[in-house]
């Protein structure tokens, strides 16, 4: 078991939300669904409660609070995608149904889960000074990444 995972707070999502995560970040799975045993703040017995799942081995935990709690930018979840198809792929699957793009790469899923969707290269990109100005000045101009864009401001 991991030491820590993050738990994320929904009004009667959680399961949806741990469903879509599982079909977007490839290795992911949702490894247990536990159940309210009694009438609670989160609903009555018998609704789902507590979803635990894994994100491309990760561990986390969707909470059915009982309440809206809004998200903030201050956490974020980053998916490194590989390639162009890979980013459109997550992208596209956490803006379904409702999502919205946000600059430089992040977008806010359906459900308020601040999401980033970043080329696995960008922190190699970033190490150079003279040529990570070039890359962050070319993300800065972007909602959704173009990884062709930003490695060919990479190579100058």
């Amino acid at each position: 078991m991991d030491k820590i995972a993050p738990c994320l707070w929904f009004d009667g999502q959680a399961e949806e939300a741990a469903q879509l995560y599982t079909s977007v970040i490839p290795g992911s799975s949702i490894t247990k669904v536990q159940k309210n045993l009694a009438d609670g703040p989160a609903g009555p017995a018998g609704m789902v409660l507590l979803v635990e799942f894994r994100l491309a081995g990760q561990r986390f935990l969707a909470l059915n609070g009982g309440m809206k709690m809004e998200y903030t930018h201050a956490l974020s979840l980053t998916v490194n995608v590989d390639d162009q198809a890979e980013l459109d792929r997550v992208w596209d699957g956490l803006m379904a149904g409702g999502g919205h793009p946000e600059q430089c790469g992040w977008l806010k899923d359906r459900y308020g889960v601040s999401w980033q969707v970043v080329p696995t290269a960008i922190g190699r990109w970033m190490e150079d000074p003279a040529r990570g100005a070039r890359v962050m000045q070319a993300l800065l101009g972007m909602v959704k990444l173009d990884i062709a864009t930003l490695e060919a401001a990479w190579q100058g």
